[in-house]
């Protein structure tokens, strides 16, 4: 049960399209001058903030703050997440936060949710709430009585 939450929250977030290449061109980058090999480059770094530096635990982090992280241009690295990501600095940055929140949520029940809400990075209950209700369909609560009671079939069609 637990393993197909995660599942379905990891297709729900759009995890399955991500790829080396744009997914498609922006018009407004036309003339940035950022080359692909650069671009890749960058969004490798990305990837390695959020993914191994677990950067979105920062509860105070920003476009500028993981543009320094990875020591990178703003501008560059705002046009790889809208470009290689398809989405903006603070979906992606929610996406992240919510993924390890439903981690955490079905891996250690003693976790209040306002634990895991100041775990992952959000000061904010209604941000919190908002964000995670908005990806995963349920509140944090329904999450994890779902994953502990058995899976709704209606939520399933939903998040798919």
């Amino acid at each position: 049960m637990k393993r197909l939450l995660k599942q379905i929250v990891f297709k729900y977030m759009g995890q399955e399209n991500r790829t080396a290449r744009p997914l498609n061109s922006h018009e407004k980058y036309k003339k940035s001058g950022l080359t692909e090999e650069e671009a890749l480059t960058i969004r490798s770094k990305i990837k390695k903030a959020f993914e191994e530096d677990k950067i979105y635990r920062n509860n105070t982090i920003c476009l500028d703050s993981l543009s320094d992280h990875i020591d990178d241009n703003r501008y560059k690295v705002s046009q790889v997440i809208n470009t290689y990501f398809s989405k903006n600095f603070y979906s992606f940055l929610n996406e992240h936060r919510i993924k390890e929140a439903t981690h955490l949520l079905l891996s250690d029940s003693t976790l209040s949710v306002k634990a895991i809400m100041y775990e992952v990075g959000f000061n904010s209950k209604n941000s919190f709430y908002s964000a995670f209700k908005k990806i995963t369909g349920l509140s944090p609560n329904d999450y994890r009585t779902a994953a502990n009671t058995g899976f709704d079939r209606q939520h399933e069609i939903r998040m798919a």
